[in-house]
């Protein structure tokens, strides 16, 4: 068997840390129509459990618990909610040029509905919303930030499609 066959691997879930778990998992939920796999609970730091001690290993010693709830998008990629009681309670400052973590995209037909529902629900837009191929593809995206200060991208197709020569390409 040979085993430095190289393969696409599979995107599993994304953690995001929020400054409150109750509202993060309103807004996913209602906004994003993500659905709640696991409620907010909360994680305390001990030894006890394999939860307890993977958690010490990832997050160290300085900190005594926190919050945590899972959730879920249509095609069935993790959302991981974390809120903890110590630590900044505001996203960091929107800086793509440094090296880190810059967005995630999700993918919604009617962008310009999902849109307005982030900005009723407290969010922002942070661009108008633009065709990614004028004349060539009928494919839009935009920017937006969540209530708490998170910055994703929305697009209206997938990401093959958008940056592919498939459907919709002169």
């Amino acid at each position: 068997m040979e085993t430095n066959k190289n393969y696409p691997k599979s995107f599993s879930h994304i953690g995001i840390t929020v400054p409150d778990i109750k509202a993060a998992v309103k807004f996913y939920s209602d906004v994003m129509g993500w659905y709640i796999i696991m409620e907010p609970s909360t994680v305390k730091k001990e030894t006890d459990t394999a939860i307890g001690i993977m958690c010490i290993d990832v997050f160290g010693e300085d900190w005594e618990s926190f919050e945590i709830a899972h959730m879920s998008t249509s095609d069935g990629i993790g959302i991981e909610l974390f809120s903890f009681p110590n630590g900044v309670k505001e996203a960091p400052e929107f800086n793509p040029f440094n090296t880190g973590l810059f967005h995630f995209c999700i993918q919604d037909p009617d962008i310009e509905t999902l849109v307005d529902k982030i900005v009723a629900a407290g969010g922002k837009q942070r661009m108008p919303i633009r065709e990614y191929y004028p004349n060539d593809k009928p494919y839009k995206m935009c920017y937006v930030e969540d209530p708490f200060g998170i910055v994703f991208e929305v697009y209206t197709h997938s990401y093959e499609l958008t940056y592919s020569s498939g459907a919709y390409a002169k």
